[in-house]
Formats: C-alpha cells, structure tokens, sequence
C-alpha cells in the first residue's frame, strides 16, 4: 500500500453515483413526489447516501 500511495494510485472506495445519477437524485428530492426512501431504494444505495449527496448539493 505504501507504494501505491506513493505513485498516487491509492484511491479507496469508489462512489456509488456518478455525477449525472447524484444530479438526478437532487432533482427529484427537490420536486417533492417521492420520499428519501423511495429515492434510495430507485438508485439502489442507503438513505444516508441520499442525504449526503442532497447536502453535497446544498453547500455547492
């Protein structure tokens, strides 16, 4: 691991969404039809990860 961390190869864990899913998630939470659930259980993640991308949006 301390090779790979010293040609900047180590990244950890890749995200769930990609930019254009997580926009997508954002926009139907802002609409109000559908709950944090359903959001989630559409996308396939857990509830907290559509709260973490809804405040992601949020602060940008």
């Amino acid at each position: 691991m301390a090779i790979a961390k010293a040609a900047g190869k180590l990244r950890g864990r890749k995200p769930k969404l990609t930019a254009s899913q997580e926009k997508h998630l954002v926009q139907l939470h802002r609409t109000g039809e559908h709950t944090t659930s359903e959001i989630a259980e559409l996308f396939g993640v857990a509830r907290s990860t559509v709260y973490r991308a809804i405040q992601r949006a949020e602060q940008q």
